[in-house]
């Protein structure tokens, strides 16, 4: 583990590297814990972000460290600060291997914090989720928050049947192969050089997408059946998303008013799956990433995230 260095965030931001168990790439993994410094506190919360992302929300960092939480972040291991030459970005093939650095990112904030949050976005929240019931008892986090969590493939019902059981298959034997990318319309929306309204590291966060890879894509839909299943998470969990789903496979003026990315019913209809103490809200026009939505439907999605926080933390 290396010591706290400055950040690309600037300052006011430290990051840490944390060396992971080899997993027979070269080099080894590492994960990389990001951190807003500032006046000590006894709450803290730990972000964990989606497919093609990294953390770089200072203005919901801002606004949750003005209401008392030291925040933190995780770029997992080939996503963001942590991608290394030689490893595939954004490719892994069990989604249980983000528990070591889950694990060791608690263990450092506990240390210093007394209730820990944690946060997920999109397959964040799906990884995020199954962390904290392959957790429960433990007594690690205090709550759970999901932003518009990954919890169900989107998709024709062929995708959900036929295709999902060929990828098991496939992602087994070949995981490396290439079956699927992201579409650019909402990245196209969000980025200040395509017209958006935020700055980030194109390099980590490309536009296009980086491949989806078909030991991903069965460790996702394994991820799926599980929630579906019934998870038993033992900790009050907030699950936020958009009100309304738009296309995700065209550019449209609803881009960022709607959650272009997933589908909204399917995370309303699997939220109770996650445990007994589940709260689902809505955002009026929020995007996929409800940080990074336009105001007002941003604003409304933090105050909604720190009523909720205030209501069920002691």
């Amino acid at each position: 583990m290396t010591d706290d260095a400055p950040d690309v965030l600037g300052p006011g931001w430290t990051a840490r590297t944390l060396p992971l168990r080899p997993d027979g790439g070269s080099p080894d993994p590492v994960a990389t814990l990001v951190h807003r410094t500032g006046s000590p506190s006894r709450r803290a919360l730990l972000y964990v972000h989606g497919f093609v992302d990294y953390f770089f929300h200072t203005q919901f960092a801002d606004a949750l460290a003005a209401h008392g939480y030291d925040v933190y972040a995780l770029d997992l291991r080939d996503y963001g600060r942590s991608i290394r030459d030689g490893r595939p970005p954004n490719h892994v093939t069990d989604l249980g291997a983000f528990a070591e650095e889950i694990d060791a990112a608690i263990r450092i904030i506990r240390a210093d914090h007394d209730e820990v949050v944690l946060l997920g976005h999109s397959m964040g929240g799906l990884v995020t989720s199954l962390w904290a019931d392959a957790r429960r008892g433990e007594g690690l986090i205090d709550a759970l928050v999901l932003n518009s969590p990954w919890l169900e493939l989107r998709g024709s019902r062929f995708e959900r049947t036929v295709f999902t059981r060929v990828l098991d298959v496939v992602g087994k034997v070949a995981p490396n192969l290439v079956v699927g990318k992201i579409g650019p319309f909402y990245g196209r929306a969000l980025h200040q050089g395509t017209g958006g309204e935020w700055a980030y590291d194109l390099a980590w966060k490309p536009i296009e997408g980086f491949p989806a890879r078909a030991g991903l894509a069965r460790t996702i839909r394994r991820g799926h059946a599980r929630v579906a299943a019934g998870l038993a998470v033992d900790v009050p969990v907030l699950l936020l998303a958009s009100d309304a789903s738009g296309p995700d496979d065209a550019w449209h003026d609803a881009l960022l008013t709607t959650d272009s990315v997933l589908d909204v019913a399917d995370m309303k209809r699997l939220a109770p799956k996650l445990g007994p103490d589940v709260r689902f809200v809505e955002i009026p026009g929020g995007a996929h990433d409800l940080a990074l939505s336009p105001a007002p439907a941003r604003d409304t999605y933090v105050a909604e995230v720190l009523a909720f926080l205030d209501a069920r933390l002691p």
